[in-house]
């Protein structure tokens, strides 16, 4: 086990070591730690040994190459990202490379973790049979998603075992947006409370040092959806929560690509008499945003109109870097997470470590082309319900 978490120390360190391989807006401030602009992601891959080799590779070559935020989840390839990126960790420190203080290392719970043709039957085994848990059987939603106090802290301990740490920077509740196609509003938002409780708890032993929610569709999606989640209400029932200390919900993770802009653009969230994007939302509430899915799965490959290729300049050679750019300069976000394995994508995406992020106002000029061709794309299509008069963005000292 590694002791030991990210500090200010710590990352600043990790920054001026590669502050001669890094362009200077590559790494960014989020309270006294140092981040870079980029993050690896682990979701995608084979189910098998090879798979584990390349994204422990992947780990290594991306720190050695300035990325110093790690994301992962207990599900992703069914415990077995999170045990390989424990691996590249872990070898990186033994090497002398990087120490455990300079990376800020994020995971997610709330998913069974285990490959399993029944995993109702597997949870009942291991959380309702035994009986010495207050778990019962409809805390499982969708036979496959749980957010009880108990088996969150079960989830952490196997995350920390499978990490090889002492504690997790980011702990996220995976996609709890889920539960709200099985209960009723008020009884989410009562779960959501006793999950921040647990949160709350955890962070006090140690073994986290902030949470968030990671999402899909939850803060993109319009209010009246099923699945809509409440930023502000969340944000307050975790300061309800923590009571006379400061609440350790600090993160959240959302979809944000060329394809997926929702967070820039579309009015999801209620502050007060407004409804602003989850960005500005995010902001106001003091709430740090990572974006998932920076290149929409490879699919804008191919598919970014000429005019917009463009638009981005000669400094970029690729569509996924033009992708992953436009995520990462979204003004107000921390990071772009990415998902890479091979040496060639590894090299493809980490060459935007030596080029600056979009200025503001390429970047507000991009955002209204693309918008453009994805009102023609979806029109008629009862799910694109954007009403765009402007783009409203934050100020925020880690945008370009």
């Amino acid at each position: 086990m590694l002791l030991g978490k990210a500090t200010a120390e710590g990352t600043r360190r990790y920054r001026e070591r590669h502050r001669k391989n890094c362009v200077r807006d590559h790494f960014r401030e989020v309270g006294n730690l140092i981040t870079s602009s980029i993050g690896l992601g682990t979701y995608l891959g084979e189910l098998n040994e090879p798979t584990n080799v390349l994204v422990t590779e992947a780990v290594i070559e991306s720190v050695r190459r300035g990325v110093n935020l790690i994301d992962s989840s207990i599900n992703y390839r069914h415990q077995h990202s999170e045990r390989s990126v424990g691996k590249g960790i872990q070898r990186l420190v033994e090497l002398g490379e990087v120490s455990r203080d300079e990376l800020i290392i994020c995971t997610k719970g709330g998913f069974l973790p285990h490959l399993n043709q029944n995993q109702a039957d597997w949870f009942y085994q291991q959380y309702i049979e035994p009986g010495n848990s207050g778990i019962n059987m409809r805390d499982l939603v969708a036979k496959e998603h749980c957010i009880h106090p108990e088996f969150l802290w079960n989830q952490i301990n196997s995350s920390l075992t499978n990490l090889g740490l002492q504690t997790i920077d980011v702990y996220y509740i995976h996609n709890p947006e889920i539960q709200l196609f099985e209960v009723a509003p008020e009884v989410f938002y009562n779960r959501l409370q006793a999950a921040f409780k647990v949160m709350e708890d955890v962070a006090d032993a140690g073994k986290i040092s902030a949470y968030g929610l990671a999402t899909w569709n939850g803060l993109r999606v319009p209010p009246d959806s099923k699945d809509h989640l409440d930023l502000a209400r969340a944000k307050s029932l975790a300061q309800e929560v923590a009571g006379n200390k400061k609440d350790r919900f600090q993160f959240i993770q959302f979809p944000l690509n060329m394809a997926m802009p929702e967070a820039l653009v579309a009015p999801t969230q209620k502050l007060g008499e407004e409804q602003v994007p989850v960005l500005e939302a995010a902001y106001r509430l003091g709430i740090t945003p990572i974006a998932s899915n920076s290149l929409c799965q490879a699919q804008v490959v191919g598919k970014i109109p000429e005019y917009i290729v463009s638009a981005f300049g000669d400094d970029l050679q690729t569509d996924c870097q033009r992708a992953l750019q436009y995520t990462r300069s979204a003004p107000g976000l921390l990071t772009a997470l990415v998902g890479m394995k091979t040496p060639e994508h590894i090299e493809e995406n980490l060459a935007l470590t030596f080029i600056p992020p979009l200025k503001r106002e390429h970047f507000e000029q991009l955002t209204y082309s693309i918008v453009d061709v994805l009102k023609i794309m979806h029109r008629g299509s009862d799910s694109w319900t954007f009403e765009i008069a402007n783009l409203s963005y934050p100020s925020t000292s880690l945008s370009a």
